[in-house]
């Protein structure tokens, strides 16, 4: 029973794909908001709303560190670049961690 995946419980392997599974519904929950700021920003969506700031704030605060990485002279295409950006790599990093989860 050494060293050999197909010997573990399938407790511990459960325990292995629900976290995969978790992480992986982490990073889609991150880029989904990312994505409805963007569709909310372009669609020019009202700002004095509630759900319309919370979405904004939690959105910045993902997107904080590729928020003004790009310079184009359009704003939306800045904030379709910056927060995109974001929201592909939560995908691609989350993805990543989760398939290598489920694998072990």
């Amino acid at each position: 029973m050494r060293g050999n995946p197909q010997d573990m419980s399938p407790r511990y392997r459960n325990g292995s794909n629900q976290a995969g599974t978790v992480i992986a519904i982490v990073a889609d929950v991150m880029a989904v908001i990312l994505g409805l700021w963007i569709l909310m920003y372009l669609l020019d969506a009202n700002r004095a709303n509630d759900l319309v700031q919370f979405v904004h704030d939690v959105a910045g605060w993902l997107a904080g560190w590729s928020r003004d990485l790009f310079t184009f002279d359009e704003a939306w295409a800045r904030v379709v670049a910056g927060y995109g950006l974001a929201a592909v790599v939560y995908l691609f990093i989350g993805h990543a961690i989760a398939n290598r989860m489920h694998r072990h």
